[in-house]
């Protein structure tokens, strides 16, 4: 199965389609497809912009994909000193091209990572729902949400987004700074199209000159945060009573396409 569906609707514009049904989880096995992927683009002087998007209209990235949390590859990896999953993000971010985020459907714990990773982010105001979930569970976002978020919407809003853990629409996360546009779902697909044959179309040195002079200016986290975090995820999702938690929730639906995973956010209320 191809994980990654990667086409080029224009010179210099990579459209990379994340296919791994049924919930579209971040697993060890999309973790390597992005890797490969971003490998082949950092390489590639052709390439000036890559957007992401689903193939699933329900979900973007539903969340990690929590029983197979102990496959992901924690070494650190010659490129930035992080594990795989934060070391991609990084990556994302200091990217010598733009990245792009058409959210549609539920991005939830690692996804919203995903698309706090990305240089823009956009999202049907119909469809898209944005969550951190992970206090509900006992542990805390762990792949740069904790990071990430705060630089966006401000320390008040992050709190109450990832201790809160409730869902969010497109036009509140809008509103607070977690994207850059809500868009009717009916022009989402054509909007971030548009942008990304226009960037497309200019000159790749520009592009980099730019993106690497916003980055060096402020607002993004320092790599040394990382990994004290991750590590932090995972002591925490280790803990007997997480995952008593966790297996309570697989139970009830957790991980299955259904009423449980598309409500996540009011299933996990409460013990």
């Amino acid at each position: 199965m191809t994980l990654l569906k990667i086409t080029e609707p224009a010179p210099g514009y990579q459209h990379a389609t994340i296919d791994n049904p049924p919930l579209n989880l971040l697993d060890p096995d999309l973790v390597e497809a992005l890797n490969t992927a971003l490998t082949k683009w950092e390489s590639d002087d052709g390439v000036k912009v890559v957007v992401f998007d689903s193939a699933d209209p329900q979900y973007f990235i539903a969340h990690v994909d929590l029983l197979r949390a102990d496959g992901f590859d924690r070494r650190p990896q010659p490129t930035t000193g992080l594990a795989v999953w934060p070391d991609i993000a990084v990556r994302l971010e200091q990217a010598p091209f733009l990245t792009i985020c058409s959210i549609r459907g539920r991005a939830r714990g690692v996804g919203s990572e995903f698309a706090l990773a990305m240089d823009l982010r956009f999202a049907s105001r119909e469809n898209a729902t944005l969550c951190h979930p992970e206090v509900g569970f006992g542990f805390i976002p762990g792949g740069g949400g904790s990071e990430r978020l705060a630089l966006n919407t401000g320390r008040a809003r992050a709190l109450e987004i990832i201790i809160g853990a409730l869902d969010y629409d497109a036009d509140t996360a809008e509103r607070y700074g977690w994207i850059n546009r809500a868009l009717p779902d009916a022009e989402l697909d054509t909007f971030v199209g548009g942008l990304a044959t226009r960037v497309a179309g200019f000159d790749r040195a520009a592009i980099t000159a730019a993106k690497a002079t916003v980055n060096s200016h402020g607002g993004l986290p320092d790599i040394d945060w990382f990994t004290a975090t991750e590590d932090l995820f995972y002591r925490l999702l280790a803990d007997p009573v997480v995952q008593g938690r966790i297996a309570g929730f697989l139970a009830a639906g957790l991980q299955q396409p259904g009423d449980f995973e598309l409500n996540l956010a009011d299933r996990i209320t409460g013990r």
